[in-house]
């Protein structure tokens, strides 16, 4: 979603008649306590959040630094764990996107945030190392990269008949640092991202080449490029040991580090006590600043649910078995990101902000900076809009439950996000099938209170062309 499209939905929130607010347009003395704490709480729930994601992509760094310096196994399988627990936190910031909040937008203008250098995807693995290639599984639509600006020593473009020896790490005339990985997302298809998490996620695990029976595939069948049993991609340790380009791998993944949080932590600095832009949202001296704010709230929780989350994360992957569409493929930690965006979504709802599982077994135990302030639930009683507020309440408890099959189907089941997308698996008792009509009348249900609010459209049809009513349908 363009934030071109955002800056009209505002300007329009700011003409629009007070949501039961103490009336008072003068900007002297405006008073609505209810609207004031549910600003304070989003951003709260914004900087914990925030921080811990800041928090854990230091240990990331850490642990791949600790890898570097002893390059065993233990460190590898260490520096992999690390990645997955930085996702925890970071999952349930991403419903601040697509509101102008500073991972997407510093200057609520333009779409001038870190955000494509932070989550982009799916990744132009082809563009940064090696990788299996075919016409079949593995072809252009998969490794394609159409245009790049990772220098001249490579060919303009990059696709299965060229890929060998033509990405970065096996270029040795290309230097690896930060300048070179800040040249991401910058084609029109988004084929060259070559930072953030899952540049790293691609570096630690490789390509899921696993097949049912954990065997090596050459990609002519797709529905067995899965993984049953292991955990994604399985680079040989070698690869940062013994090969020709064992350093360049080391330190690729150092400069994507330093890169990662030094941009975590310009978006965190945004919603510090006294930062510019959370005074910006905090500040609301008329019933249109509050409107303003409350639109941009939920525009980022109808959003991210309904377009991005059941459309672009989820449904383009299920409906066309695609690997390569789902957000970490390479890991298999694909369950996690639908279990904590809809999570986020759901916190920004509720006012809270729990914390994060820093030891990977489904409970959240890191609660340092946990929140429980004044959320939607809150206002809506408060307001006197009790059966609204029921109607949301059941409608994130129907996507808590589809998500938390997901998630128990990966953990306990042997049946990650790409197993459950095989073509054998689509039916209408698939947990993804159900999360993603459950994030649609998720949707539906934010739109209510939009409305009821006084503060139009906050769920934009043209975020995904995926019709989510129907998770069978072509995007």
């Amino acid at each position: 979603m363009k934030l071109t499209k955002l800056a009209a939905y505002f300007a329009a929130a700011t003409m629009l008649v007070a949501c039961g607010s103490d009336d008072d347009d003068d900007n002297d003395g405006y008073t609505n306590t209810q609207v004031q704490n549910v600003l304070n709480t989003n951003a709260d729930i914004a900087l914990a959040a925030y921080e811990d994601s800041v928090e854990t992509a230091k240990a990331l760094q850490k642990a791949l630094a600790d890898f570097k310096a002893d390059k065993t196994e233990a460190n590898l399988e260490a520096a992999k764990k690390a990645w997955l627990v930085s996702r925890e936190p970071y999952g349930q910031t991403e419903v601040y996107r697509f509101r102008n909040s500073p991972i997407d937008s510093t200057n609520y203008k333009d779409e001038d945030g870190p955000e494509g250098d932070i989550n982009a995807w799916p990744l132009g693995e082809a563009l940064i190392d090696y990788v299996k290639v075919n016409s079949t599984d593995f072809g252009d639509d998969q490794i394609g990269v159409t245009a790049h600006e990772a220098g001249d020593d490579l060919p303009a473009e990059i696709d299965v008949n060229n890929a060998a020896g033509n990405n970065i790490i096996e270029t040795t005339s290309i230097t690896i640092n930060e300048a070179l990985i800040s040249n991401t997302a910058t084609a029109d298809d988004e084929h060259d991202v070559i930072a953030g998490y899952h540049a790293i996620e691609f570096l630690l695990w490789g390509q899921d080449l696993n097949t049912t029976n954990q065997a090596a595939t050459d990609g002519t069948d797709r529905d067995e490029a899965v993984n049953t049993g292991v955990m994604g991609g399985q680079r040989p340790l070698s690869d940062f040991t013994t090969d020709a380009n064992a350093d360049r791998r080391h330190q690729y993944l150092e400069v994507a580090a330093a890169k990662l949080v030094a941009d975590l932590e310009q978006v965190r600095d945004g919603w510090k006590e006294g930062a510019d832009y959370r005074k910006a949202f905090t500040t609301i001296n008329s019933d249109a600043d509050a409107n303003q704010r409350l639109t941009e709230i939920l525009t980022g929780m109808g959003t991210l649910s309904e377009g991005e989350l059941a459309g672009e994360r989820m449904q383009i992957a299920y409906v066309g078995n695609s690997q390569e569409d789902e957000h970490s493929c390479f890991s298999d930690n694909t369950h996690r990101d639908v279990v904590l965006n809809a999570l986020g979504v759901a916190n920004s709802y509720y006012g809270e902000y729990k914390g994060y599982d820093s030891n990977l077994d489904g409970n959240v135990d890191n609660t340092t900076r946990a929140v429980n302030g004044y959320g939607f639930d809150d206002y809506l009683a408060d307001t006197n809009r009790d059966a609204l507020n029921t109607s949301v309440k059941a409608a994130l408890k129907v996507t808590e439950t589809g998500y938390n099959k997901i998630d128990d189907e990966a953990r306990n089941n042997n049946r990650p996000f790409d197993v459950l997308i095989m073509d054998a698996n689509r039916n209408s008792a698939n947990p993804v099938y159900q999360t993603i009509i459950a994030l649609n009348a998720q949707s539906v249900e934010i739109q209510k209170v939009a409305t009821e609010l006084g503060l139009g459209e906050v769920v934009d049809e043209e975020a995904s062309e995926c019709n989510t009513q129907d998770p069978n349908s072509d995007c």
